[in-house]
């Protein structure tokens, strides 16, 4: 019996089981810190000021703080983007003239649930539906970079004017990026096949006429589906976070990327690219850097190095795109992320 199944038909009984999960995330995500606290220190007698002990705290409470925050802000994001779908975005942006388009598209990859994992099918539709080669750029950059688990967890540890500024500078880079290649008419270095698919008949929409327990349902199977594909990475991700938080000196990272250091955005950047992660693994490492005094926009060019140019992607993106288009695209999107990193250094020092 499907999870859809098992959700009572009447609208009480769904807003109830809806209510009670709410209730009860919030009440794991209260008791997560004061517990810990109970377990570590009262519990097993560990000195809350040793090193070790941090460390452990750290790894701990942040693990389970990043997954409920995934938790909810997946299911939300999901529920909320089930209105949406791959042909309803393709037949929105397909004759969109560039400009318009590139803006369009940028927006749009915020809201959609593609991530670099998909950019092959998503770039073969759109150019397949006549969305123009710039267009379908600005909309495959956007969608890693500039994500709702992101916005959601960047909102939550470090407020709504960091989230803003990454939110911001995400889509400039996309819009401007897909724009110049829209310019540069690099429709010859696409591999041929992708010109050679067809669609035919009419685009179906999936997102029309689910029920409401059919989308709980998409909610429930999207979170189990990401954290079980994202795990390994945030786990990694925040051991080495709480390895930096607990033992690394306070002046290393300083020294090699700090404000003081005039390649420490390019270092940053360099560094993130070859890192095979997300936003949601990223975070926690991000979090323990910004504690020991790294720069804002040195941190947020890293982690768009990350989840926007990492080998994986680049790797996927080869097969549909040649060696001088992937090589213009790494190399406009890269500088736009160094200079969104520079000039928010700049605005925030």
């Amino acid at each position: 019996m499907s999870i859809a199944e098992r959700i009572p038909t009447t609208t009480r009984g769904r807003v109830g089981i809806l209510a009670a999960g709410v209730g009860l995330w919030a009440l794991a995500y209260w008791v997560n810190e004061w517990l810990w606290d109970v377990v570590l220190y009262d519990a097993f007698g560990l000195d809350p000021e040793s090193r070790v002990t941090e460390t452990i705290h750290f790894f701990i409470y942040d693990s389970l703080k990043i997954l409920l925050l995934l938790a909810i802000i997946i299911f939300a994001s999901t529920v909320l983007r089930s209105f949406m779908s791959v042909e309803r975005t393709r037949a929105f942006l397909g004759g969109k003239r560039e400009g318009v388009g590139n803006v369009l598209a940028a927006g749009l990859g915020v809201i959609t649930p593609f991530c670099s994992c998909s950019a092959v099918p998503a770039f073969i539709g759109f150019v397949a539906a006549g969305v123009p080669i710039g267009v379908t750029m600005s909309f495959l950059i956007a969608s890693p970079l500039v994500n709702e688990i992101a916005i959601g967890l960047l909102l939550t540890l470090f407020g709504w004017q960091i989230t803003a500024l990454y939110v911001v500078s995400g889509l400039l880079i996309a819009i401007v990026s897909g724009w110049i290649l829209g310019r540069l008419h690099v429709e010859k270095w696409v591999e041929p096949f992708v010109f050679d698919v067809k669609l035919g008949g009419e685009l179906i929409d999936p997102s029309l006429g689910l029920t409401f327990g059919q989308r709980m349902q998409m909610g429930v199977e999207e979170v189990k589906s990401i954290i079980q594909k994202i795990w390994i990475y945030l786990l990694v991700g925040i051991g080495l976070g709480a390895l930096i938080h607990g033992w690394a000196p306070a002046d290393f990272f300083t020294t090699y990327a700090g404000p003081d250091n005039p390649f420490g955005v390019l270092i940053a950047v360099f560094i993130g690219i070859p890192l095979y992660s997300n936003a949601a693994g990223i975070m926690p490492l991000v979090a323990a850097l910004y504690d020991k005094g790294l720069p804002m926009g040195t941190l947020l060019a890293f982690m768009m190095a990350v989840v926007a140019l990492s080998l994986p992607e680049m790797i996927l993106l080869r097969r549909v795109l040649k060696p001088q288009l992937l090589a213009i695209f790494i190399t406009t999107t890269g500088l736009g992320i160094v200079a969104v990193g520079y000039l928010f250094n700049a605005i925030l020092a």
